[in-house]
């Protein structure tokens, strides 16, 4: 991936996102099963919080803590391309135990792709969890990011052109350091040439 940050652009993911979950410290204490808490409507009575969180869950949402972190999230129980009509049974579960949920949620944290798997106790409103690296999420991020650097670049080599050629048209003499790298040609690909020595992946 591409240093986004030497072109201006703020990327939502890091550079390398399973090596970072694999080596952070936080990352490796979430990825291993450790007790949650659910975390909404703590004034409200037990049995109305129950309820409350089950329907929270039907809506797509719920708020959880992982306790022996502090780490509140604000989960999501939707693929990544957008909300649905309800969450499907991939992402919310009722089923398989009465007295539980099972809960899926994808989202980005601290730059690095992950989905939440684990479960909660209806009536107790806890139970444990674990975050996983999301490869498909990853690459699709991958994807935006470097759509975002061929769309940044080619901007850039028109504008570069552009300036070139109307210098010239104006008898301004282009600098010694852009003579070097767009040569005697003004056309395309002597600016794409220019822009390349200029700007390197890491």
């Amino acid at each position: 991936m591409f240093h986004l940050l030497h072109y201006g652009l703020m990327p939502r993911v890091v550079q390398d996102q399973s090596h970072k979950f694999e080596t952070d410290e936080l990352f490796r204490k979430l990825s291993e099963d450790t007790e949650i808490k659910v975390t909404s409507y703590r004034d409200k009575p037990q049995e109305e919080r129950s309820q409350r969180f089950v329907n929270d869950c039907k809506e797509g949402h719920a708020c959880v803590a992982f306790l022996h972190t502090g780490v509140n999230l604000m989960l999501q129980f939707y693929p990544p391309s957008g909300p649905t009509d309800k969450p499907t049974k991939e992402y919310v579960d009722f089923e398989k135990d009465p007295t539980k949920v099972v809960m899926k949620s994808r989202f980005i944290m601290n730059g690095v792709c992950v989905q939440l798997k684990g479960w909660v106790d209806l009536k107790r409103l806890d139970g444990i969890a674990r975050l996983e690296f999301d490869y498909d999420l990853a690459d699709q991020e991958d994807r935006v990011v470097r759509a975002r650097l061929r769309e940044y670049e080619e901007r850039q080599i028109k504008n570069e052109f552009s300036l070139a050629v109307s210098s010239q048209i104006q008898g301004i003499p282009v600098d010694a350091h852009s003579s070097n790298q767009l040569s005697s040609s003004t056309g395309p690909e002597a600016a794409r040439n220019h822009h390349v020595h200029r700007y390197h992946p890491y």
